[in-house]
């Protein structure tokens, strides 16, 4: 009939909330994320940058709990060892929907790649227009390479102090 449409309608408890937000089994934890404004910076202006054919990946070790400086972060907010990650993607690569799609790929390839134990490090991944076109496999052989290459580094400066 005219007004029908063929799509099946899904009760409202069929589908499981944190299916919808995507926040299931397989996500990164909210002590695994960078959150903050101020938490990006930090990274940006004290860490050091990786670069390959598809982002740049800032990373910045985070001190140890027992330092009081005036980076350490706020005794109100526990952060946990091991990396936290954030992404950024600016507005000059796209649409809202080209970003989001964008951010999608890079979280699913930080899940399979990330090291559960490693450094207490900062980690922001700002992808450049290629990885839209590139196949999935070569995005997670990036990722898994940064997190290499942040682990040898920061391991070579704790070496050194």
């Amino acid at each position: 009939m005219p007004g029908e449409s063929n799509h099946e309608v899904v009760p409202r408890d069929v589908v499981p909330r944190g299916a919808v937000l995507g926040a299931g089994k397989g996500g990164l934890p909210r002590s695994a994320r960078l959150l903050r404004h101020a938490d990006f910076e930090r990274v940006y202006k004290l860490g050091r940058r990786h670069f390959s054919a598809s982002m740049t990946v800032f990373y910045w070790q985070r001190p140890e709990a027992g330092g009081a400086g005036a980076t350490a972060p706020a005794a109100k907010t526990a952060v946990a060892s091991g990396l936290r990650i954030g992404f950024t993607v600016g507005r000059a690569l796209g649409g809202a929907v080209v970003r989001n799609r964008m951010k999608r790929r890079l979280r699913e390839a930080v899940r399979l790649t990330r090291p559960v134990a490693g450094p207490s490090a900062d980690v922001v991944i700002n992808p450049k227009k290629s990885l839209l076109t590139i196949e999935f496999a070569a995005v997670v052989n990036e990722v898994n390479r940064a997190f290499v290459v942040i682990e040898q580094k920061l391991a070579g400066k704790r070496e050194k102090a």
